[in-house]
């Protein structure tokens, strides 16, 4: 395992190519605090807009979508296929289907279905925009590659098929519709991009960026989530041997050194108040949550240290519990929430915009 890299510098690489946990491809294959304040929407016009639209005729309405759909087909995100080095141009609608079928359950609601568009939509454009003002040579002339381990999980049309078997046609009709109705809009924070951080469940508040990647973004804040603590799996129990821990913990972290009894190993632990570990002495070091959470493979850093004759650790959540919950976001949708409503309670302080 990688020895100790700061928090900073792994926070200033995830500014522009952070792929949030997906949960239908991680978690799905392996079986990815305050109130907010509101989010503030560009202007009240778009909600006049809104009211006006419904008293269109329901040709004008269609017209409207259609050409909505033909001006994404023509405009196009430049994705490096890494299986075969070639940069393919996919429609910015049709990255966004691929983009929700690998990041959300197609069972979600659509409402939550929605809310994962936008955060799909507003992570490439983000990407893209870095990409045109610095690009990555190895990128050769994309703006992101399909690598899910780098960056945002996407599907192609024969992924999709086989990941979805027998229910294809029925899942991709409504991913599809989800994404027709949000496909041209996109998170702001002051006129650029958000970072729209995403994970499958927090441990009942999501977790600021500033705890997880040591730099504050003024709307990745912690949020209350608590149906999240409802959600499967949303505590897990790991059981380990003091051999099993003591090699993993010397291959993840350099110059540690453990004594003779492993019910001191684990001391002077520091927790958020969303209940994340923010750091913990593992032997003679003191290191960050994220970093036990990664030496010992854990689902979250919401974690709590037993022993007795063997390590019992239990965790909460799942992933790193900043942005947007993607559980909490389809209960929200279950009660009758708007992708809207789901995106401005997660992603407070921002703003809904068109797509250039």
């Amino acid at each position: 395992m990688k020895s100790y890299i700061s928090a900073a510098a792994i926070f200033a690489a995830l500014l522009v190519t952070i792929p949030a946990a997906p949960l239908a491809v991680t978690e799905l294959r392996a079986s990815a605090g305050s109130e907010p304040a509101a989010a503030v929407y560009k202007t009240d016009e778009s909600d006049k807009n809104d009211e006006k639209q419904t008293d269109k005729p329901k040709e004008d309405e269609d017209n409207d979508k259609d050409n909505k759909k033909e001006k994404s087909k023509q405009e196009a995100f430049k994705v490096l296929d890494i299986t075969t080095g070639k940069v393919e141009e996919i429609s910015v609608y049709d990255y966004i289907v691929g983009a929700v079928c690998a990041e959300m359950p197609a069972t979600f609601e659509p409402e939550a279905l929605k809310a994962q568009a936008v955060a799909a939509h507003t992570y490439a454009q983000r990407q893209k925009e870095k990409a045109l003002t610095s690009p990555d040579k190895e990128l050769n002339g994309a703006y992101f590659s399909n690598d899910s381990s780098k960056y945002q999980a996407y599907f192609t049309a024969n992924q999709a098929k086989q990941y979805y078997g027998d229910n294809y046609e029925q899942y991709i009709k409504k991913i599809r519709e989800a994404v027709s109705d949000v496909e041209d809009e996109i998170l702001v924070y002051e006129n650029e991009p958000i970072i729209a951080a995403f994970h499958s469940m927090s441990s009942g508040t999501t977790e600021s960026a500033e705890n997880v990647w040591g730099s504050k973004v003024e709307y990745l804040i912690p949020v209350e989530s608590d149906y999240d603590t409802e959600a499967p799996k949303y505590m897990e129990e790991y059981e380990y041997t003091a051999d099993e821990v003591k090699e993993r913990l010397e291959n993840a972290f350099d110059g540690i050194k453990l004594g003779d009894k492993p019910e001191e190993w684990f001391s002077d632990v520091s927790k958020s108040k969303s209940n994340t570990v923010l750091e913990i002495k593992a032997g003679n070091l003191t290191v960050t949550g994220q970093q036990i959470r990664a030496a010992l493979s854990l689902r979250s850093a919401s974690f709590d240290i037993e022993y007795d004759d063997g390590f019992k650790i239990t965790t909460r959540g799942y992933g790193h519990c900043v942005g947007m919950s993607q559980y909490g976001a389809n209960s929200m949708a279950k009660d009758g929430k708007t992708y809207k409503e789901i995106l401005e309670h997660y992603y407070p302080n921002t703003e809904l915009e068109t797509a250039d």
